[in-house]
């Protein structure tokens, strides 16, 4: 484990800790590695989750698949981000979405009970630890507010745009990478490829933007 302290000391989650105190809290936290390959399924829906995942290595969706088997990518963790936290404070509460591999890696499950009860050792840390939980469900409520955003234009041209100017906005600039491929963006804000490959052009024509696989600009 020691080799993601670094990785451990950047995340939300273990902010204001030191590497001995982030050691202390894996232990208290009951943390486990798992691997995983691309394509594999972490968790599936109707599960319940008593853990949330921190990604240490390669890529995590987070995906809605409905009874015809179209999918709806509703979020992604890369190294240092956490998935599941929702569902983990609630015990009990079966998934309403699939955890699957968007690359190859690893995750550390993490047992969210341990933190939002008192600890038997009275660990220093776990008031800090607790402020920093309800700092990444924080974060996760406004991310999921900004896709609630970008879903509901009306067309694929005002979904597009909404995104693409928070791209923007988030860089601090008219030149930025999105983390998504052609399919995944379509994904994410729930429109045919094809329907938006067709409007990406017609933005493209317009003098509207520019881009070359996942780089953008706005013009």
């Amino acid at each position: 484990m020691r080799a993601y302290l670094s990785l451990l000391r950047a995340t939300t989650l273990m902010q204001g800790l030191t590497d001995r105190e982030i050691e202390d809290v894996l232990r208290c936290l009951s943390a486990v590695e798992r691997p995983f390959g691309k394509g594999e399924t972490l968790f599936r829906t109707g599960e319940p989750l008593r853990v949330m995942g921190l990604v240490l290595e390669g890529l995590v969706c987070l995906e809605k698949v409905d009874f015809w088997g179209n999918r709806s990518l509703l979020a992604q963790a890369g190294p240092g981000e956490i998935f599941g936290e929702v569902y983990a404070c609630e015990p009990g509460r079966p998934l309403h979405i699939d955890v699957a591999a968007g690359e190859a890696g690893k995750v550390l499950l993490l047992d969210v009970e341990r933190v939002l009860t008192t600890c038997t050792n009275a660990c220093p840390f776990h008031a800090r630890l607790i402020r920093n939980l309800l700092g990444v469900v924080a974060r996760r409520a406004y991310s999921l507010s900004r896709k609630l955003e970008h879903i509901s234009g009306r067309t694929t041209r005002a979904k597009l745009l909404s995104y693409l100017s928070e791209q923007a906005e988030r860089t601090g600039s008219s030149r930025f990478s999105i983390p998504f491929s052609r399919q995944e963006l379509a994904d994410y804000l729930a429109v045919e490829r094809s329907a938006m490959s067709a409007e990406l052009g017609k933005l493209r024509r317009e003098g509207i933007l520019s881009f070359e696989k996942n780089r953008f600009e706005l013009l």
